[in-house]
Parts: structure tokens; C-alpha cells; sequence
């Protein structure tokens, strides 16, 4: 597990470094701030930042990270999703993966009821990829507009270019900042001006920001620099009578993310915090050391492990006011599924994992009546996946595996406390459903190094593939070639393996992030305090229950 978590501090490190160093040191000679010192200047000191989807875009020809920085952050107490464009990789323009990127931050915005502040400075699409960027892109500006109407508060910090579509995010923001001889917010730029009507214009007439502030009224403030813009959108943000009362959850006791955000930080979505502040009431540091959680997942993931050794390590421990650490559910029933109740930085949290990976029926009808428990209780649930799928065969066919997981998959579908999901191994065909894969919308979900997801195990992928080829040579008559059948088996194991592991899953958006398992704690914890932003109620009905 170190050597994987070596390597993912080398990827992490590459979507931190942008452009590249020939590229920040041009941008800072220009006097400007890196999107990440942005981000470090605009969140209060000693806060944590939780950052999302680092890894989009990796194994595309596209710069890991998208040109685009997003996560979530506390901006004068009040916890807000923060969008930040590289200027450093292409000016900052956007390709398919940073428009997939932004979608995903506008998502974890819109359900955990979080104010949107945009660090803008970008060149608008990246023309070459126009035509997978142009139609879906609308949904960018929608979703501010969208925002604005459920008073989500949107906030534009212009910082340089913002052209052509680009322009419409201050301009469909509620409020807007722009840096005085930074700042250029034009639909077309001048040599786009002379193709299109023949007028000769300047950046500074045709959209400067002291023309926005002074004629246009675009801009809603005018910031002498990118330091004062940021202090301006700070003040912004401490106006929004937003209640941050009880909001500690990002911030961090563990002196393991101490680090500069603008640096190559351990860890991914990277945490970076300099002082404690108050837990949350009633917090009690895990019954086991969370650094055992390193060697807990076997390098074989078809080697089972014991999942109740995870939750002791992520959820507060056993005291006087919580009880014990972990309360769970029908514990002699259904045993390769452990369901429980706990707290986690004094949260109350319902949690479901995987224990020997296969799921029976009678772990996906005890699934079912537990998340109904959860809904009942008003409680958020906690998925830690590990699981192979349901259990296939003639006996349980007959049995009513189909029906049985379908009703576990209608519970988490139609479940609306939120879901959190962790995958810490496997988590292959339906069982990746009913586990609240990503296509089940969890408010966030991470992996770790060890995760692999795929619609079932590269060796059983291939030898499906072997046997419908060896059937169908029979019906023609025709002879097997079977040493073409081991190249082709060879060829598809490996290429499922390669496209099930967490780089790729995370590069394509399919998860929020690649954590360090012993980060699992915090993160949660974070996510936690986030999306109590928004009412938890559980559902008042589900769907069709085959009986």
C-alpha cells in the first residue's frame, strides 16, 4: 500500500504543478497568483480544502486536472464550493474534462446547498475540441442561473481573459469582482470584433474592468489587484448572512495535513490546514490507530478481510456519552454484509461493507431494511464497497437473487438521506449498484489505491469472451484456434485491468478523488459537515417492492 500511495502522491503531484514550472514562472512575472495561491489567499487561515476530482482528464491527452481547481473550503465560516481556472495550462481554457469537471462541482454545489465562488481567468474552450465542449458546455450557465433562483449564492473573482462563453460566468453571477488592468470579460476579443463588423478596439475599451465598472455595470466591484479582489470576495461572502454557527467540519486536529495548499501536498483531494480548532461536541478519536488501515487490504482482493477492522479505525471510538464505537445490525444474518450504527466526529452515520464480497440474497434483503431504518431515522449512510456482485448460479436464481438485489437496488435508489460511498477493493457488476456506485448519484465518493471497478473481474471478463467464441466456432463446424485464445484472453485481462483501476476510474470523473485510506476519517468528516447544509430527511415512500 505505500508504494501505491508513493505513486499517488507522483500523480497528485503532476495535477499540482499545472502547466509546469516554465508556465507558473511566466505567470508569476506577470504579477499574478497561481490558482492555488488564489484558492490558499481567499479561505480562512488554518482551514482545510477539500479538493475535487484532482485527477480528471488523467490518462487522456488532456494536462491532469483539467486547467480546472475545484473543492470545498470555508470562506469567513461559511463552507462554499470553489472553482478555480489554471491560467497556467492553455490560458486556462477548457476541454471536455474540464467542462465534466465543473458539472460535478455544480452538482455537489446544487444538493449540499453551497455558495459558488469562481476564481475566473480563462481563454473559453479549447477550439480543437469545440465540438464536444460547445453543445454540452450551455449547462455551465445554466446551472449558475439555476443556482441564483434557489438563493445558492454565485460569486465571480475575474482575475484576467474571461472570453466568449467564458464571459458569461461573471456575467451570470450574482455578484462580480474584477481586478483593475487584469481583468478582460469580452464575447468576442478585438481580432474576433474585426472578422465579424470591421471595428478596431482595444482589450480595455471592448472589456476592460474599470470600462465593466464605470459603462457596462458588469462588474459589481472594481479591485485594485488580485489581492484585493480576494479580500472583496471574502468580505462578499461574510454579507451572505449564511449561518456557519456550527460549522468545525473542515477544519482539522491531524497534524498529518499540515501543508501549504499551494505545494505539492500528500494525500489526494488533498487536505492542507496550519492550526486545530474545536471538534464537533462529543467527538472521540477511533478505537484503532488508523494507520493500520495500510495493511488491511490484500494485495489479492479476492482474499476476503474483515470490514469491521475499517470502521473502528474511521469511526469515533467507545465513550461514556457515544457507547460502544460500532452498534451492528442483524450481525448472525446475511454475514457477508455488515450494517451498523456509529457516529464519526460526533455525526451520527448508518454505515453498510462488504465483508466477504459476494452478495446473497439475504444480504441484499437486510441491506434493503436497513437503509428503510436509516430513512426512518433521518441518518446518512455510509457505503464502503468491496464486493464481487451478487451470487450467480441455478440455486440462487431459483432462490430470488434477482428480485432480492433489485429491491436492495430500489432502497438505494430511492433512499434520500444523503449516501457517502468509499471503495476500498472491489466493487464489480450489479454490486457496484446496489453499493451506491456512482450512477446513484452519492453526494461524494472516493476511492483508494487498492479499488478496482469494472463490470465483472478482468479473468472472468475474458473467460466469458472465450467461452461465446468457442461456441460459436462449434456451431460453424469450425476448429477452436487455441492459441489465438490465449492471446485474446491475455489481451482483454489486461486491458480491464488497466481500465478498472482507481487513475482511470478518477480520470473519468468516477469518483471525487483518490484518498489515502488513512484519510478516510477526515474526509468523511469533512463531507459530513458539508452536506448538513441541506435538510436530511429520509424518503416518505419507495418503489415497488417484488415480494
Amino acid at each position: 500500500m505505500l508504494e501505491k500511495l508513493a505513486d499517488l502522491d507522483a500523480q497528485h503531484a503532476v495535477a499540482v504543478a499545472g502547466g509546469g514550472q516554465k508556465y507558473v514562472d511566466r505567470h508569476h512575472a506577470r504579477g499574478k497568483l497561481t490558482a492555488r495561491e488564489r484558492i490558499e489567499l481567499l479561505l480562512d487561515p488554518g482551514s482545510a480544502f477539500l479538493e475535487l476530482s484532482p485527477l480528471a482528464g488523467w490518462g487522456s491527452d488532456f494536462t491532469v486536472g483539467a486547467s480546472v481547481v475545484t473543492g470545498i473550503g470555508v470562506v469567513e465560516g461559511v463552507e462554499c464550493l470553489i472553482s478555480a481556472n489554471d491560467p497556467t495550462v492553455k490560458g486556462g481554457a477548457s476541454n471536455p474534462w474540464t467542462v465534466k469537471k465543473i458539472f460535478r462541482a455544480s452538482q455537489i454545489a446544487e444538493e449540499n446547498n453551497l455558495p459558488t465562488v469562481s476564481l475566473v481567468e480563462s481563454g473559453g474552450a479549447d477550439l480543437p475540441t469545440q465540438k464536444e465542449i460547445f453543445i454540452p458546455g450551455g449547462k455551465l450557465f445554466r446551472d449558475l442561473t439555476r443556482a441564483s433562483a434557489r438563493k445558492q449564492p454565485t460569486i465571480a473573482l475575474v482575475f484576467g481573459n474571461s472570453t466568449a462563453g467564458g464571459a458569461y460566468v461573471p456575467g451570470m453571477s450574482d455578484y462580480t469582482v474584477f481586478v483593475r488592468g487584469g481583468a478582460k470579460v469580452f464575447l468576442g476579443g478585438p481580432p474576433l470584433v474585426k472578422m465579424a463588423t470591421g471595428e478596431e478596439s482595444d482589450d480595455e475599451s471592448l472589456g476592460g474592468a474599470e470600462m465593466h465598472a464605470r459603462v457596462s455595470g458588469l462588474a459589481d466591484y472594481l479591485a485594485e489587484d488580485e489581492h484585493d479582489a480576494i479580500r472583496i470576495g471574502r468580505r462578499i461572502v461574510a454579507r451572505l448572512n449564511r449561518d456557519a454557527s456550527s460549522k468545525a467540519g473542515l477544519r482539522t486536529r491531524d497534524s498529518r495535513f499540515v501543508g501549504e495548499i499551494s505545494g505539492a501536498m500528500r494525500g489526494g483531494p488533498r487536505i492542507s490546514g496550519d492550526r486545530p480548532l474545536d471538534p464537533t461536541p462529543g467527538f472521540a478519536e477511533p478505537d484503532a490507530d488508523p494507520e493500520g488501515l495500510l495493511d488491511l487490504i490484500p494485495t489479492d482482493l479476492k482474499e476476503p478481510f474483515d470490514p469491521r477492522e475499517v470502521i473502528v479505525r474511521i469511526v469515533d471510538g467507545t465513550s461514556e456519552r457515544n457507547g460502544r464505537a460500532f452498534d451492528e445490525f442483524k450481525p448472525l444474518y446475511g454475514t457477508s454484509l455488515v450494517t451498523g450504527w456509529a457516529q464519526l466526529h460526533g455525526r451520527p452515520i448508518g454505515i453498510l461493507a462488504n465483508a466477504q464480497g459476494v452478495l446473497f440474497s439475504e444480504e441484499a434483503q437486510k441491506a434493503t431494511q436497513f437503509i428503510q431504518l436509516a430513512n426512518q431515522a433521518d441518518t446518512p449512510l455510509l457505503f464502503l464497497h468491496n464486493t464481487t456482485g451478487y451470487m450467480v448460479g441455478k440455486d440462487y436464481e431459483q432462490g430470488g437473487i434477482i428480485k432480492h438485489g433489485a429491491m436492495m437496488i430500489n432502497a438505494v435508489s430511492n433512499s434520500t438521506v444523503p449516501h457517502l460511498s468509499v471503495i476500498m477493493g472491489a466493487s464489480y457488476g450489479a454490486g457496484n449498484y446496489g453499493m451506491n456506485g456512482r450512477a446513484y448519484d452519492p453526494r461524494f465518493l472516493f476511492t483508494w489505491p487498492s479499488a478496482k471497478s469494472a463490470v465483472m473481474g478482468p479473468s472472468q471478463l475474458a473467460g466469458v469472451l472465450s467461452i461465446v467464441a468457442r461456441a460459436a466456432a462449434e456451431a460453424k463446424g469450425q476448429a477452436y484456434d487455441e492459441e489465438g485464445d490465449v492471446g485474446m484472453r491475455a489481451m482483454v485481462e489486461q486491458m480491464v485491468e488497466e481500465q478498472s483501476l482507481p487513475y482511470a476510474l478518477s480520470g473519468m470523473l468516477y469518483d471525487d478523488g483518490v484518498i489515502d485510506p488513512r484519510d478516510t476519517r477526515t474526509v468523511l468528516a469533512i463531507c459530513l459537515s458539508v452536506i448538513e447544509n441541506a435538510p436530511i430527511k429520509g424518503a416518505d415512500g419507495f418503489g415497488v417492492f417484488r415480494p
